[in-house]
């Protein structure tokens, strides 16, 4: 059973970490980019924006549809779709076909992303569907450690052509692994009607809950900060800061650090306390060290050593908050999960792609319109946590029961 179980959570993992692989990977070269294609710095970071938006929008399909056809159906196609997207990427003449393609890469990441959370909720609730959730944020967490280093091992060398090659070659892998490791989750006799008033009745449901929605906005906008992290990160540490792609792909792999330690702690620390506790105080820590850094850099602190310490801070408490939001979330709604997962990372991904615009119009080389997005998403996932959570009773059961 233990060998099952970290197995399921090795493929699931590997499978949601091809969207964070083609983004974490890609992150150094986007100076690069724009100097090759003779594109704005703007522009250039219209290809996250247009990755983030068909992310985010294309998996409200992608759940109904493998809640009404079962769940590996669904995930070829999203593989077929991103590894088509790739290799337009890996071709492309201008900054305009580039975006087209990353546009048709996030169609298909959107599926690795969705789905593997509804497979979760198929097989397990509780905390046992937390600690799972937390062996697969393991597995993702490694992309932001691992990515930009192997990223700017290409970049230099080969260009930034190469990071396309080996996210195909990264798509093609998990192909395999889909065939042959990861049994059916969701049975013919579990699947919805496939009838559009079905559907459109769940996510009725899910807009009527303001606990789902509640917490995956809190889940959403600790991600949007990350995401004004991404957009903005790779201009700041090496147009700003003067490192270089190898430099700054080592202190974009600490903030991964902080996320993975915090992230295994989560199942222990919600049997003991209840998941909305731990969400409540994680969220009350990632708010106060994003404040810090806000007011540090509002005092005309410049200093590289301070951002990263900060952010490092800031961006562990993540580690707690995202994957406990999702679990919470899901865990009213198992008949629906594909919806519920689906509408949930649509709202997740929409918000971050908006904060990504925001950010790309704010950007004016230095740190204060990050910092400042960062700041703001902060405060917007504690206000949600004080009204979702504080009347609701702590969602935890005993470990012995989990076991």
């Amino acid at each position: 059973m233990t060998s099952r179980y970290a197995r399921t959570a090795l493929v699931l993992g590997l499978l949601s970490a091809i969207g964070p692989f083609a983004i974490d990977m890609y992150i150094p070269a986007l100076p690069t980019i724009a100097s090759d294609l003779h594109a704005s710095t703007a522009a250039t970071q219209m290809t996250l924006m247009a990755f983030f938006i068909a992310f985010g929008v294309c998996q409200i399909l992608y759940g109904p549809i493998s809640d009404m056809i079962g769940r590996k159906r669904p995930l070829y196609a999203g593989l077929a779709f991103f590894t088509l997207g790739s290799v337009g990427c890996i071709f492309a003449r201008n900054i305009e076909m580039l975006i087209l393609f990353r546009f048709v890469q996030g169609i298909g990441a959107a599926s690795v992303m969705v789905i593997p959370r509804a497979i979760i909720r198929d097989l397990h609730t509780g905390i046992e569907a937390t600690r799972l959730m937390s062996l697969v944020m393991l597995v993702i967490s490694v992309s932001p450690i691992l990515a930009p280093l192997a990223g700017s091992a290409l970049i230099v060398p080969f260009g930034w052509r190469a990071v396309f090659v080996a996210v195909t070659g990264a798509a093609l892998v998990s192909l395999i692994l889909l065939m042959f490791s990861l049994p059916e989750t969701r049975p013919p006799e579990d699947r919805i009607k496939v009838s559009a008033g079905e559907v459109l009745s769940g996510f009725g449901q899910l807009f009527r809950d303001r606990h789902f929605l509640g917490l995956t906005f809190i889940g959403g906008l600790g991600m949007s900060s990350f995401f004004a992290f991404l957009a903005s990160s790779s201009f700041i540490y090496i147009d700003h800061f003067g490192l270089t792609p190898t430099e700054y792909s080592i202190t974009f792999s600490l903030n991964a650090v902080g996320f993975i330690g915090a992230s295994q702690l989560t199942a222990s620390l919600g049997s003991r306390y209840g998941m909305a506790r731990v969400v409540t105080a994680a969220v009350s820590l990632y708010a106060f060290f994003a404040l810090l850094l806000l007011g540090v850099t509002l005092a005309g602190v410049d200093s590289l050593v301070a951002l990263i310490a900060l952010l490092f801070c800031s961006f562990a408490f993540l580690g707690l908050v995202i994957p406990s939001t999702m679990v919470l979330a899901l865990e009213d709604h198992g008949p629906i999960a594909g919806i519920a997962s689906a509408l949930g990372g649509t709202l997740q991904m929409v918000t971050g792609g908006v904060m990504i615009v925001i950010v790309s119009l704010l950007y004016d080389g230095t740190t204060l319109p990050m910092v400042g997005a960062i700041a703001a998403c902060s405060v917007g996932a504690l206000t949600l946590s004080l009204l979702t959570l504080r009347r609701r009773q702590p969602i935890s059961e005993p470990l012995e029961q989990a076991c």
